[in-house]
């Protein structure tokens, strides 16, 4: 994969554990030579996931809508960066721009974006490995939430099985590397969104 992009919080949480995860992160990026593709912010885990890929020589392309250039919540240091009109435009040229997706810890807007490509990748719409850095377990609840919706008959195994998990970047990035979805068409009916 030559570029990844990361969903991530606008805050860098209470544990350490989170900033140095996202430090880690980046470092990895920029060592192994591939471009972060991110929200383009300067705060919170977005700012240090970025910080750390430009501080260890690497590569990052930013996408922001207009109305937060404006609340001047931007980077001003990013290797590229793309100014669009709605965030709707922002996800997509985000996931354009990408060859994988890894969420870290992060609120309602991680969440959201982390459905929506997953949705999008139910659908057919793209065949990118999605990953989350379950970073001291951050989202265990919401892996629970995942298996029980499996359980009930909302979500199928095959669609649940298109979010890889770890807590360790290494096995992430290679379960990422290793990654094979399962053809939509053969598993994709009515119901299952």
């Amino acid at each position: 994969m030559k570029s990844i992009l990361v969903y991530c919080g606008a805050n860098v949480g209470k544990n350490p554990a989170y900033k140095e995860a996202a430090e880690g992160l980046g470092a990895r990026f920029a060592k192994d030579n591939i471009r972060l593709i991110y929200g383009a912010g300067s705060v919170g885990l977005m700012g240090v996931v970025a910080d750390a890929v430009l501080a260890n020589g690497g590569q990052v392309t930013g996408v922001i809508p207009d109305f937060l250039v404006k609340m001047e919540v931007g980077h001003k240091g990013l290797s590229e960066i793309h100014v669009v009109e709605s965030m709707h435009e922002r996800k997509a040229l985000m996931e354009k721009l990408c060859d994988g997706i890894i969420t870290l810890p992060g609120g309602y807007g991680s969440i959201d974006e982390l459905f929506e490509i997953l949705t999008w990748a139910q659908l057919g719409l793209h065949k990118k490995p999605i990953g989350i850095l379950n970073v001291n377990g951050f989202y265990d609840f919401l892996l629970k939430q995942l298996e029980v919706m499996v359980q009930e008959g909302f979500v199928k195994q095959e669609s649940r099985n298109l979010l890889l998990v770890s807590d360790s970047i290494d096995d992430l990035l290679q379960q990422m590397a290793n990654f094979q979805p399962t053809p939509h068409h053969k598993w994709l009916k009515r119901g299952d969104t």
